[in-house]
């Protein structure tokens, strides 16, 4: 037996002792290790089925809300907080047109994937030379069937936007990175120019002052020169 078998008996079998669970039931049923994926489906949180409405689906919302509401539960009240937003967000979903969609959109993928699931099966038996009857064909085996497929879906869908989120998390954070690295470049750039700026005078006259001081030298050079070559005066004979 599957995990996801394993918990649809367990589940299903302590709704099925008491079709109107006890506030601590429905407590421990919304927080129930394993059960973060299965309260992304709101029809599986409110306990209703695809077809139900939203007049239906807000009725039985309420009776629920009230079952796990923390002041309804003082001495467990962290736990009925946290399976009170449960409850709150399944029918915001089931109010809001789109997310409603994407929800009954994971039904018809699911039903998509267990009917290649189904077929594949009996393609088997017949290739074994069996007779091509499943579990499936019966009520009870595919709608067993199908809640571990929607799940499953569910799953997959919440698993898909997580990385997403996080793949988008990353490049906006290396888009603030390069923004702060270009930021601090231009930085430079203009203390740089304006320093640059700042100290033209300075370098102005530092340069007059070099080519001053070259120019008397060079002239210094010339005289020397010209008075190397300078000739002797001659003496007169006596």
């Amino acid at each position: 037996m599957s995990q996801f078998e394993s918990f649809y008996q367990d589940l299903k079998s302590t709704e099925q002792q008491d079709a109107a669970l006890t506030s601590e039931q429905q407590i421990d049923r919304l927080l129930k290790p394993g059960s973060t994926y299965l309260n992304l489906n709101p029809y599986e949180v409110l306990q209703i089925d695809l077809d139900t409405d939203i007049e239906a689906a807000k009725k039985k919302y309420k009776k629920l809300s009230l079952l796990v509401h923390p002041d309804k539960n003082p001495d467990d009240r962290e736990r009925a907080d946290k399976a009170f937003d449960i409850v709150k967000k399944a029918i915001k979903q089931m109010e809001d047109p789109i997310e409603l969609n994407r929800c009954k959109d994971c039904y018809t993928e699911a039903k998509a994937r267990l009917a290649i699931v189904m077929s594949e099966k009996k393609r088997k038996l017949r290739k074994d030379g069996k007779e091509d009857k499943i579990d499936e064909d019966e009520p009870d085996g595919y709608k067993k069937a199908l809640w571990i497929t929607v799940t499953k879906v569910f799953a997959d869908r919440e698993k898909k936007r997580k990385m997403l989120e996080d793949r988008a998390n990353d490049e906006k954070r290396r888009a603030t990175e390069a923004m702060a690295q270009a930021a601090e470049k231009r930085k430079l750039a203009e203390e740089f120019a304006k320093n640059y700026e700042e100290s033209r005078d300075e370098r102005s006259g530092s340069w007059r002052n070099f080519q001053a001081k070259k120019a008397k030298k060079e002239d210094k050079g010339k005289t020397m020169k010209g008075a190397a070559f300078k000739p002797p005066k001659i003496k007169p004979q006596k």
